[in-house]
């Protein structure tokens, strides 16, 4: 009779069943054909940088101005709100100190 041990060292194994890789190839990266180009941002003068404006549409505009005019004018409402509201806070110089 067989024992069911030397039955299973006869089957092959998953490790034979594994084929092999490709192998690696270390070589070079083609030669880039044309120059890097330049970034949009690189040396642009006041001038320059307005006329990008153009390219933002007309849509998004008061979504850029209206949020930061609202939190200037929160602050100076908030400002002058706590000069005048305040009782405990010193606007002037004590006398005699």
């Amino acid at each position: 009779m067989f024992k069911p041990t030397a039955l299973r060292a006869m089957q092959p194994t998953r490790m034979m069943f594994m084929r092999q890789s490709a192998p690696m190839y270390m070589r070079q990266t083609a030669r880039m054909m044309k120059p890097v180009p330049k970034e949009e941002q690189s040396a642009h003068g006041v001038s320059q940088r307005l006329r990008q404006l153009k390219k933002i549409p007309a849509e998004l505009i008061p979504l850029g101005t209206f949020p930061p005019l609202v939190a200037v004018f929160a602050a100076v409402f908030s400002l002058g709100r706590k000069l005048v509201v305040d009782k405990t806070l010193r606007l002037k110089r004590q006398s005699g100190n």
